[in-house]
Order: C-alpha cells, then sequence, then structure tokens
C-alpha cells in the first residue's frame, strides 16, 4: 500500500479503532498532533510507534511545534521562545540571535525525532507588520533579510537533528489582521509589494534548500481571486516556476472558516490538490474527514510520493532518556532555557 495525499488528525492519547480504521484508508499519508494527543514524552513515543507500524510505508507524523504560544507538546519538554524574541535578540546580537536559532531548532527537532514525531511545521515566515492578530510573536521579525537569516539557522538545527523544515503561510500572512480560522482573509496590496518583501525569506529559504512549504488560506486579489493554498497561479506559476520551489506543498488546514469558501470538503481537496498542494490537511473535524474517505478520487503521483517522503528526515536512534544525556543536547537545551520571553539573553 503506498501513501495517500490526506493528513488527518486523532481523538486522544491513544489510537482508538476509528482512528485505526481511518489511518488505514489508502488516501491518508499522514497525521497531525496536537496538545490532546500528548500526556508525556513516553505516552508520545508509544503513540507514534502505533502509528508508524501501521501501514508500509509508514505514514508522516507532523505538529505545529513553533515555540511560545505554538507548541503543542509542553510537560518534559524544553519550553521554547517566540520567535520574535530571537528578532529582537538579533537586534542587539545578530550573531548570538543566529546561534540561538540554530540550537533552538536543534532542541524542537531532537525532541521530536526521539518521541517519533517526523516532522514540525516550522519555521513561520511571516513578516511581523504589527496588525496580524494570529500571527504575532510567532514571527521572527518585520525585516525580510533578518527573517530569511533567522530562519535559514534554525532550519540548519532541524536539519542536525534530522529533520525537514516547512515555511509557512506562503506567500506571506503577515500583512493583514484577519484571522483565517475564523474569516476570510484577503490582502490588497501588488504583486510587486509582496514580492520585494514577503517573498524574500521563502526565496532565501528555497536557495538554501527548504524541504516543505505551506500555503496560506488568504486571497490576494491583485495576483488570483483564489486564496494561495487553491491557487496554480501561486503554487505552479510563482512558487515552482518562479521561485524553483522543488519540495513539498502542504494546505493549511481545510477545516478552516477561510477555505469553507470552496465548497464541500471533498470540493476543496480536490481544489487544493489541483492547484498544486502535495498533502492537505484536514483537522478537528471527524464527520468532515469520514466524508472525504468516502468520496475523494485522486491518484498520488510519483512526484507527490518522492515529495512527501523527503519529509521523513534522518532516523534517529535516541529516546528522550538517552538525548537527555547528550552532551550536545543539554548545551543547546541549557542555552535556549536562558532565554528571556522578554528578548533578553543572560549571554548578551
Amino acid at each position: 500500500m503506498s501513501l495517500g495525499p490526506l493528513m488527518l488528525d486523532i481523538a486522544g492519547t491513544e489510537l482508538t479503532e476509528t482512528d485505526r480504521v481511518r489511518l488505514s484508508h489508502p488516501l491518508v499519508g499522514g497525521v497531525i498532533l496536537f496538545a490532546r494527543n500528548y500526556a508525556s514524552p513516553a505516552q508520545l513515543a508509544g503513540l507514534t510507534a502505533e502509528i508508524h507500524a501501521l501501514r508500509y510505508p509508514s505514514l508522516l507524523i507532523a505538529v505545529d511545534q513553533e515555540g511560545g504560544r505554538v507548541q503543542r507538546f509542553r510537560d518534559g519538554f524544553a519550553r521554547l521562545p517566540p520567535m520574535r524574541v530571537l528578532g529582537e535578540i538579533h537586534d542587539r546580537n545578530p550573531d548570538r540571535a543566529h546561534h540561538l536559532a540554530s540550537q533552538a531548532g536543534y532542541v524542537l527537532a531532537a525532541e521530536l525525532k526521539a518521541c517519533g514525531v517526523d516532522l514540525s511545521f516550522t519555521p513561520v515566515l511571516d513578516l511581523d507588520y504589527g496588525q496580524s492578530c494570529v500571527i504575532g510573536d510567532r514571527a521572527f521579525h518585520r525585516e525580510p533579510q533578518v527573517v530569511a537569516d533567522l530562519a535559514c539557522a534554525l532550519m540548519n538545527g532541524l536539519q542536525s537533528a534530522g529533520m525537514a523544515a516547512v515555511g509557512k503561510h506562503f506567500p506571506g500572512h503577515g500583512a493583514i489582521q484577519a484571522d483565517t480560522h475564523v474569516e476570510t482573509a484577503i490582502d490588497t496590496r501588488s504583486y510587486t509589494d509582496i514580492e520585494k518583501e514577503d517573498l524574500i525569506p521563502f526565496r532565501r529559504m528555497i536557495d538554501a534548500g527548504l524541504s516543505g512549504i505551506m500555503a496560506a488560506h488568504v486571497i490576494y486579489p491583485a495576483i488570483d481571486q483564489h486564496s494561495a493554498g487553491f491557487s496554480g497561479r501561486w503554487l505552479q506559476c510563482i512558487l515552482r516556476h518562479d521561485l524553483g520551489f522543488e519540495g513539498c506543498i502542504f494546505s493549511d488546514d481545510l477545516g478552516m472558516q477561510a477555505a469553507r469558501n470552496y465548497g464541500s470538503i471533498t470540493r476543496r481537496a480536490e481544489q487544493a490538490l489541483q492547484a498544486g498542494c502535495d498533502m492537505v490537511l484536514v483537522c478537528n473535524d471527524a464527520d468532515a474527514a469520514d466524508e472525504l474517505l468516502g468520496s475523494l478520487h485522486w491518484e498520488f503521483s510519483a512526484a507527490s510520493m518522492a515529495r512527501v517522503e523527503c519529509m521523513r528526515g534522518q532516523h534517529m536512534i535516541h529516546s528522550m532518556a538517552q538525548l537527555h544525556e547528550m552532551e550536545r543536547f543539554l548545551q543547546a537545551a541549557d542555552e535556549i532555557s536562558k532565554i528571556d520571553p522578554a528578548g533578553i539573553s543572560v549571554f548578551l
């Protein structure tokens, strides 16, 4: 059995029989975990082992583990700072900020890999325009070059622990106030304005070997009437052709309000896949997931399959207990723990 293009969620800290049936469906290729799926590192390791054992090739397991307010696994994991703090450190000491970004990426990835999680949807490449109610301190900085520098450093840290990076939210979510989880989002800027600002981090990351990108549920009417995640112009013409991205394209959650303008869940998935997404996410809506599994007809291309496989990164043999005995990890975790949420590092 090969993997499919859907990434679904599960109900709790253990797999139910319903979960097992859903995840065994040939259309499924991945699982995204949330805070409700986590109790402890040992429980998480057992859960991911069971998910990986369900089928071959094994399902891809993902999570949003960015740091700050978006960190699904907390107790038993290192507390990661919001990325804005690294940007504030960068304003005073760029070299230190780059080092800490790399250390944060390493700690983030090493702990997740030790518990059997394949990837985190990070880093956020959106610019901090001071307007977005949903991005906010998840963004590194307002300046695109600073965002690119810190994101590349974080990606280096992720890769050193065997994890691929996923830049989001293409082509940039930071310039609008709307929260796509609950409302339609429209960015009226011209392509020229977006290209000279928001696309810079994506272009830099792609040139540095970025493996994955998540598309925004934002409409940019000057470029296309469809939001980026449903737009062949954004995903094929601009991202693939103009920017030269060859990695895996993920949709944002198709259950978000900003995606509901595109019809039924099946129609949403079809349009996102046709536009160029390799894998689409359906979260927090079991009925929609079941509807999709019963009605979607989509052949997962060899190219998409290869891109998804590349998101697995390298396998790490360390358990969480072994990881916490490694000198490199202990040093990195200690440095991250000394970053004050106010943006002050004891090393400055």
